[in-house]
C-alpha cells in the first residue's frame, strides 16, 4: 500500500491569538511581561510598596483588621481550622511556594548544576559563607537587644526572584556561567534556610501529628515509586500531610518542600516509547481505507497517545511549569502584601533604623553576604575545591555575592517565625530587611553594570 501523506490541517487562531480587543490590549502583553525573568520581582516589589502605603494610610485599620480576620472551620464538635488570614497565607498558600522550591532543589540535584560534585562545590561552599557570616554579624550587632538573639536566621536568606531578576536586567554583561552560579548559590541557600526553619524555629512539637505527617509523606513516596499516576490521590495525601505538619508544630511549609523533593524528576515513558506509539497512529491515519473498527482503534490510540505524551514529561517538570506562574505572580506577591506592611505611626523612624536588630539584619544582608560568599568562594578556588565560573572575574563574583544579600521573601518569612507574634522586633527586622535588600540590590547591580559587555 502506497504511503499517503495526511492533508495539512489548517490551524484556526485561538482567542488569545485573535485580533480582538481584550487579547490584543491585555492578555498578550500580560503574557509577554510574565515571560520576562525580572517580572516576578517587579510584581513582588509593587505589592511590598502597596503594603507599606496601605499600612500607613488613612485606611491602615482595614489593612490590619483584614489580616487578623479569622477563618474558622468546624464539623459539628470537631475543630478543624481556626487561623487568621495572614497565617493562612504564611502557613497555607506559602506551602505552594516551598513546594516549587523543593522541586527546584530536586531538579538541580538530579539534573542541574548541583548534580556534578565539582560544579556544585563552589556555590555550595560560597552559600555556607553567605549563611554563617551574616548570622555572626547579626548576633554581634543585636547582642544588646533583649530577646533579639533568635533573629540570627533572618539575614541568611537569598530571594531568588529578586536576585536572578536583577541579573536578567544586565543581559550579556553577566555570562551564563555566572548566572548559573548565582542560581545554584540561591538553591543551596534555600536548603540552608529550610534546615534552619525545621531545626531552630519549631516549637511545641506534637509527636503524634509529626509521625502522621511522616507516614503520609512516606505513602506519597511509595505511590510515586510504584508509578501510580492518579493525580487526585497525591493532592489529597499532600493536603493531609500539610495539615498534620501544621498541627505537629513543625512549620507546615516544610510539607511542601518534602513533597517537592519526592516528586519524580524522570518521565514514566522514554522518548523511544512515545515515538513508537506516535508512529503507529500516524500509519493508521495514513491508510487509504479504514473500517469502522479501524477508526475506533485509531480513536482509542489517539486517547492513549495523549496519556503517553503527558507521561513522557517528568512529573516534576510538568507540575513546576503549571505552578510556577501561580507562585511567582500570586502567592509570593500576596505574601509580600500580608507581611511587608509596617506601620510607622508613633514610631521614631531614626531610632528604629539605628536599632541593633534593624542594623544587624541590614548589615548582615549587605556586608555579611558580600563578605561571606566572596571569601568562601575564594577559599574554595584557592584550595581546589571548586572552579571559577568561565568568564567571571572576582569583581563580578563580589557583585553576585552582593545580590545574594537581597533576602526579601524568605527573610520576611523567617522574621515572622523568629519572634513572638506582635513583638516590635518583627517590624524592626523588616526595616532591616528593606534597607539591606535595597542597598544590596542597587550595589550589586552597579558593581556588575560597570563591567564591559562580553561578546
Amino acid at each position: 500500500m502506497a504511503h499517503v501523506e495526511p492533508p495539512p490541517v489548517k490551524q484556526r487562531p485561538t482567542w488569545v491569538q485573535s485580533d480582538r480587543t481584550v487579547p490584543t490590549l491585555f492578555v498578550r502583553p500580560v503574557r509577554r511581561f510574565m515571560d520576562l525573568e525580572a517580572s516576578s520581582g517587579v510584581v513582588l516589589l509593587i505589592m511590598a510598596v502597596v503594603a507599606l502605603v496601605w499600612a500607613n494610610s488613612a485606611w491602615a485599620d482595614s489593612y490590619f483588621s483584614l489580616l487578623d480576620y479569622h477563618v474558622v472551620i468546624e464539623l459539628g464538635d470537631v475543630h478543624i481550622l481556626d487561623e487568621s488570614i495572614k497565617h493562612l497565607i504564611n502557613d497555607g498558600l506559602m506551602v505552594l511556594f516551598f513546594f516549587v522550591v523543593g522541586m527546584e532543589i530536586k531538579r538541580e540535584l538530579v539534573l542541574g548544576e548541583l548534580n556534578d560534585a565539582k560544579t556544585a562545590a563552589l556555590p555550595a561552599v560560597a552559600a555556607v559563607g553567605g549563611m554563617v557570616v551574616p548570622a555572626l554579624i547579626y548576633l554581634a550587632l543585636a547582642a544588646g537587644v533583649e530577646d533579639a538573639g533568635s533573629g540570627w536566621g533572618i539575614p541568611m536568606a537569598t530571594d531568588i526572584a529578586f536576585s536572578v531578576g536583577i541579573v536578567a536586567l544586565l543581559g550579556r554583561r553577566v555570562p551564563l556561567t555566572a548566572k548559573l552560579f548565582l542560581l545554584a548559590l540561591a538553591i543551596v541557600d534555600d536548603i540552608g534556610a529550610i534546615a534552619v526553619i525545621a531545626i531552630f524555629y519549631t516549637s511545641d512539637l506534637a509527636f503524634g501529628w509529626l509521625v502522621g505527617a511522616i507516614v503520609l509523606l512516606g505513602a506519597i513516596y511509595a505511590l510515586s515509586r510504584t508509578n501510580v499516576r492518579l493525580t487526585g490521590i497525591y493532592w489529597v495525601l499532600g493536603f493531609l500531610a500539610w495539615y498534620a505538619m501544621l498541627e505537629s508544630g513543625v512549620h507546615a511549609t516544610l510539607a511542601g518542600v518534602a513533597i517537592g523533593l519526592i516528586t519524580p524528576a524522570k518521565p514514566f515513558y522514554s522518548s523511544r516509547e512515545y515515538d513508537a506509539r506516535a508512529r503507529r497512529i500516524i500509519e493508521l491515519y495514513s491508510a487509504d481505507e479504514t473500517t469502522q473498527d479501524a477508526r475506533e482503534e485509531v480513536d482509542f490510540e489517539v486517547l492513549q497517545l495523549a496519556k503517553v505524551a503527558r507521561d513522557s514529561v517528568a512529573p516534576l517538570s510538568r507540575i513546576e511549569h503549571a505552578l510556577a506562574p501561580w507562585t511567582s505572580f500570586f502567592v509570593v506577591p500576596l505574601f509580600a502584601l500580608a507581611n511587608a506592611g509596617i506601620s510607622f505611626d508613633g514610631v521614631d523612624v531614626g531610632e528604629a533604623v539605628t536599632s541593633g536588630v534593624a542594623i544587624g539584619v541590614a548589615f548582615g544582608l549587605f556586608f555579611g553576604k558580600t563578605l561571606g560568599v566572596t571569601l568562601f568562594a575564594w577559599l574554595a578556588v584557592r584550595f581546589g575545591i571548586g572552579a571559577m565560573p568561565r568568564g567571571a572575574t572576582w569583581r563580578m563574583m563580589a557583585g553576585l555575592a552582593m545580590l545574594a544579600g537581597v533576602g526579601f521573601t524568605v527573610s520576611l518569612f523567617i522574621a515572622e517565625l523568629a519572634f513572638e507574634a506582635g513583638s516590635p522586633l518583627i517590624d524592626l527586622a523588616k526595616i532591616g530587611i528593606f534597607l539591606g535588600s535595597i542597598v544590596a540590590g542597587i550595589g550589586g547591580y552597579l558593581l556588575l553594570r560597570i563591567r564591559p559587555t562580553t561578546a
